[in-house]
């Protein structure tokens, strides 16, 4: 997945490629078999559980979960990749796809009538990935590390880093969004008012970078610094898109927030106002 190859099925001189073009799919077997193996393992299990439980299933949760595999497969194994260098706003698009659109697509399908023990071994491995605090410092070291100069131009110029860079924005979505939406329960104790807090403070780096590439007067970026752009934009331009699309693609995460903090003191509320019950005989 090489983000910084050379065009294969468009034309190298095509500044102005079509919708068509640069969603032409390409096969990248080191992406396509853990996709067919996720979700056929997927599909498999709800299958079966439709069998024995319709109900604990819902066809809902399949489709949204058919939707984040879809999405995965666009932004990794499209032409769109083959013109990273040529639009920093196409690249960044496509990181947003897989770091706040794939990961709440891929949680909300996740069953809810799992149970994992906290006791197990493989309840106390995720209590630990899952707790907040060590999912927030990984999501600020992805977003800090890889959006500062030496970093982000890595991540355009280094094959290795180009493939690795999509996969850290799809893990650290998935992580910050099973805090977010809290899908095992029994191992994930955090109440309502935890959650928004953690979801505003995760979306603060991202919304801190979004700025600074909307307001910079200069490219950052040194491979973008002389580079023709899409669309006859300029590198300026292309930065300050990028900016716009980071900015918007982190408001769901934070409006979520927003309505889990209100839920939270909502009930803050209530449990205050509520007469306590009368003492028993």
């Amino acid at each position: 997945m090489s983000l910084a190859a050379a065009p294969s099925g468009l034309d190298a001189n095509n500044l102005s490629p079509s919708l068509s073009e640069l969603l032409a799919l390409r096969f990248d077997a080191w992406v396509w078999l853990p996709l067919i193996l996720v979700g056929g393992w997927y599909f498999v299990a709800f299958a079966r559980s439709r069998k024995t439980s319709p109900n604990a299933w819902p066809i809902w949760r399949a489709v949204l979960f058919g939707l984040a595999l879809i999405c995965t497969v666009i932004v990794t194994q499209s032409q769109a990749i083959t013109l990273t260098l040529n639009s920093m706003a196409l690249y960044m698009g496509r990181l947003m796809v897989l770091a706040e659109l794939v990961p709440p697509l891929a949680v909300l399908g996740m069953p809810r009538h799992l149970k994992i023990s906290r006791e197990s071994a493989l309840g106390r491995v995720l209590s630990v990935i899952l707790d907040p605090w060590v999912v927030l410092a990984l999501w600020v070291a992805i977003l800090i590390f890889w959006n500062i100069p030496a970093g982000f131009n890595a991540s355009i110029v280094t094959n290795t880093a180009g493939a690795l860079l999509p996969g850290l924005y799809l893990l650290g979505g998935l992580l910050v969004w099973s805090v977010i939406l809290r899908p095992l329960p029994s191992i994930q104790g955090r109440s309502l008012g935890n959650r928004g807090w953690f979801g505003l403070l995760s979306g603060l780096p991202m919304m801190a970078v979004a700025a600074v590439w909307l307001y910079s007067p200069k490219v950052l970026y040194t491979p973008y610094v002389s580079a023709l752009c899409l669309w006859n934009l300029t590198p300026l331009q292309n930065q300050s898109i990028s900016g716009w699309i980071m900015m918007l693609a982190g408001l769901p995460g934070m409006a979520v927030a927003l309505v889990q903090l209100m839920g939270w003191l909502i009930e803050l509320a209530d449990s205050g106002t509520q007469t306590p019950p009368p003492p028993t005989a």
